[in-house]
């Protein structure tokens, strides 16, 4: 499938930036000769926004995929992939808060622990929520991969750690493939926990595990099914209440309940909802997209945000781009909802220059970045020419429509470039955002996003790890992304953990 997006489907944006406009001219020759013809300076193909710092806080990690606050308190921690919790403080090399890896499957394609949530009153009650990929159970069907799990668990009596043994799963969800599990949790301001389920994997919404639906175009596909199961879709369970023999309770007004599908449903049509959060009460979920879309979209209760028959605001097949799709499911079809699109879309390329190719989810920033104040900022994973190369992306939200966004650059990194994979984008209580990479210059850290000035880029750790060099970037002579490629028997060039 073709890559290349026509230049018209990226949003403009609305201000000038000093440097894009203009010509490059050509140096005169000596020998007397015409001068040359200017010629036109080619225009990134996303403009460049204001420059950030990053100031590295914890370091050593293999893969750090999700990061919270303590509610509360003054703790903010990260989750390895490989099944452990730790605090930023104790780096990726001190004792972690709970370990839960011999519950986990093997590390490949995307399993793991995935997601982190602690209860609102978790100064009183000790409660948090880890989604992780568990191996299959009796209930599981032949020959799905794994199960994906929601669990409850509680800390010791001082909060000091988390109890392996008080776990209590909530949700046993039959996973078809490896990927596409998506996997971050995160509680709303209504009190509910908001969880995000992938399509179930494979490419093109096909193949094991994927039900009929409405679309005749395609054979089937969960992300336009609430009837079958929860893949594709995003989830609300009141955790505090009981439902029947549910170990969880089930909002009133969930958009479903009293109507045909699963009564957790909260919105549907998603591929594989990779991070998310709410800003401003408004929920923000980045769904990485097939072969050419990457999409941003503020997930609103009983949408439906359209894939498998579009991939952002495109009509979707497998074999080729088609000129039309439906815009609605039909009415014997939920009444016949509208397919809601994204407030961010990018193609992974534009005029043959790369953008990204799985979208990574933010927050608006609150901190102390002025430059970032009151904007979106969001990612991509991005891989270029087989090194890491993420990316770090800024938009109004503000905007009416598809935002226009704008490429952070990175205060003394090489050539202003992340050079690293981007995996998730953190805040704190007091609204600072973090950075959470693995591989390249960076390797496995958390990075607190920082006004350009104070950059200090490298991870600091202890006992191995990343050492930060006199140029204020880093060597990698730690564990970083390779280290678990190799572990997930991925391939060390090309890999991508949001694996298509």
């Amino acid at each position: 499938m073709d890559d290349t997006a026509d230049p018209t489907d990226f949003p403009v944006p609305r201000r000038r930036f000093l440097g894009l406009a203009g010509a490059a001219t050509v140096p005169l020759a000596t020998s007397g000769r015409a001068r040359a013809t200017p010629q036109p300076q080619q225009s990134p193909p996303v403009p460049r926004g204001p420059a950030i710092g990053l100031d590295t806080v914890a370091g050593g990690f293999e893969q750090p995929i999700d990061f919270a606050p303590e509610p509360g308190g003054d703790r903010r921690f990260v989750l390895e992939r490989t099944g452990q919790m730790y605090t930023v403080e104790s780096n990726a090399q001190g004792n972690p808060f709970i370990d839960i890896s011999d519950r986990t499957t093997p590390v490949e394609g995307e399993q793991g622990l995935l997601g982190l949530a602690f209860h609102p009153n978790f100064q009183k009650n000790g409660t948090f929520y880890l989604r992780y990929s568990a191996p299959p159970t009796d209930a599981t069907p032949e020959p799905y991969s794994h199960t994906a799990v929601l669990s409850e668990f509680q800390a010791t009596d001082d909060l000091s750690g988390g109890r392996p043994g008080t776990e209590r799963r909530l949700l046993e969800v039959p996973e078809p493939q490896s990927n596409h599990n998506a996997g971050a949790v995160t509680f709303g301001p209504d009190g509910y926990l908001y969880v995000s389920f992938g399509d179930g994997g494979a490419a093109h919404d096909a193949g094991t595990g994927h039900v009929q639906d409405w679309y005749g175009a395609l054979d089937g596909g969960n992300g336009q099914d609430v009837t079958e199961n929860f893949l594709g879709s995003m989830l609300r369970i009141d955790v505090d209440n009981r439902t029947g023999d549910k170990p969880y309770g089930i909002p009133d007004d969930n958009p479903l309940v009293g109507e045909e599908g699963l009564d957790e449903h909260f919105a549907w049509g998603l591929r594989n909802p990779w991070r998310m959060g709410f800003s401003d009460g408004d929920l923000y979920v980045a769904d990485v997209g097939q072969d050419r879309y990457e999409e941003v979209n503020v997930v609103e209760k009983g949408k439906n945000y359209g894939w498998n028959v579009r991939e952002g605001t495109h009509c979707f097949r497998p074999n080729g781009n088609i000129d039309s799709c439906p815009t609605e499911t039909p009415g014997d079809v939920r009444g016949g909802e509208r397919l809601v699109g994204p407030i961010i879309e990018y193609p992974h390329t534009r005029d043959d220059e790369p953008i990204g190719s799985s979208v990574i989810g933010g927050y608006i920033s609150e901190g102390g970045v002025d430059a970032l104040d009151g904007q979106y900022v969001f990612g991509d994973y991005s891989i270029r020419a087989g090194k890491p190369q993420g990316s770090l992306f800024v938009a109004d939200p503000s905007q009416d429509g598809l935002r226009s966004f704008e490429k952070l650059r990175i205060a003394g990194a090489n050539n202003g470039e992340l050079n690293a994979h981007l995996i998730a984008i953190g805040r704190d209580g007091d609204g600072e955002l973090y950075a959470l990479t693995a591989g390249g210059d960076l390797g496995g850290g958390v990075h607190r996003l920082v006004p350009a000035a104070n950059a200090r880029n490298g991870a600091a750790t202890t006992g191995g790890g990343n050492r930060t060099n006199a140029t204020g970037t880093s060597s990698t002579d730690g564990p970083g992304f390779g280290v678990l490629a190799a572990l997930a028997g991925l391939a060390a060039v090309g890999v991508r953990v949001l694996d298509r």
